[in-house]
């Protein structure tokens, strides 16, 4: 029997959905024939046909209230919800300050709280539920220094699906998906290699020899909002290409 993933009909929000990752995950939703709404606080300068901007900061609740309010307004269902946004500059833990701990904390892991209610409020109400996807990082699993508070909330975020999956199953279906080293378009800043080769130099540490992309995460994201994954709730996807090479081995090849 053919599989298919056809979202014609469907309706998916993802935050943070202008540029990379998002803008991985949004383009493959189109493709699959969803209607994607994309929320950030400034809006992108052009956006593709089937795709809707509305203006939110996902870290002030009553921002996320319009958003959903809006959304249903609109197209009367919502029946994904990718909490996308996030990130954090590098920060030395011993000096952080705590205003700087706190906007980290409140983009990477209260705002995906402040959308996650929302988007239940409205699943709950639909015949056909729904499915919220928490896009974590890797920072989340393995020690992050230079990022510990960003590595702290999505950790917690692995945390919140396990708990919200009993709470609003059956019908919403919540889960975490895990990223790792992907290509975006500040990746040879952030992976350095003014030569141009950062990235081909990182990808070689992973099992896969490549770095991943945001349409890897867009992808994962598909399977975990189709019903091929209908028995899948409360559980974290790993998408990192098999992960880093053990430095451990490294020191003793040395």
């Amino acid at each position: 029997m053919p599989v298919t993933l056809d979202f014609s009909g469907r309706v998916a929000l993802v935050t943070g959905g202008a540029r990379g990752v998002g803008r991985g995950i949004t383009q493959r939703f189109l493709d699959a024939g969803a209607t994607v709404v994309i929320c950030g606080r400034s809006e992108p300068e052009a956006l593709p046909e089937g795709v809707s901007f509305v203006a939110a900061d996902v870290r002030e609740p009553e921002q996320v209230a319009v958003l959903m309010e809006t959304i249903v307004a609109d197209h009367g269902r919502l029946d994904v919800a990718v909490n996308n946004a996030g990130g954090s500059p590098a920060a030395d833990a011993a000096t952080a300050s705590p205003r700087y701990t706190e906007k980290i904390v409140a983009l990477n892991l209260l705002s995906a709280i402040h959308v996650s209610q929302a988007a239940n409020a409205v699943m709950q109400n639909q015949d056909e539920g729904g499915s919220i996807i928490n896009i974590t990082s890797v920072s989340g699993l393995r020690p992050s220094p230079g990022t510990a508070a960003y590595g702290a909330a999505k950790a917690g975020l692995m945390s919140l699906v396990t708990s919200l999956a009993f709470e609003w199953g059956p019908k919403v279906r919540v889960n975490c998906l895990t990223a790792g080293l992907i290509v975006t378009e500040q990746a040879d800043l952030f992976y350095g290699g003014a030569d141009g080769q950062g990235v081909d130099r990182v990808g070689g540490i992973l099992a896969m020899k490549r770095m991943g992309t945001p349409t890897d995460v867009g992808d994962a994201c598909l399977f975990l909002a189709s019903p091929l994954a209908s028995w899948v709730t409360g559980s974290n996807l790993v998408v990192h290409g098999g992960g880093e090479y053990p430095s451990y081995l490294l020191v003793n090849e040395s």
